[in-house]
């Protein structure tokens, strides 16, 4: 089966976080890079529930 494709818009709109493009680059020029060993849903600027939201997308 062949897993659907999110765009970023979207991903941002269902963490709750402004979607608009000028956000988007702002969010990811604030917290990027991550450290390599560092898991995605484990970063420290996600609250709890987008912590929780993102580990359960990621093991679907």
């Amino acid at each position: 089966m062949e897993s659907p494709t999110h765009s970023l818009p979207s991903l941002f709109k269902q963490l709750g976080l402004d979607n608009d493009p000028v956000s988007i680059d702002q969010f990811i020029a604030t917290h990027s890079p991550l450290k390599p060993e560092l898991h995605l849903a484990d970063a420290f600027f996600w609250s709890e529930s987008q912590a929780a939201f993102l580990r359960d997308e990621i093991l679907d």
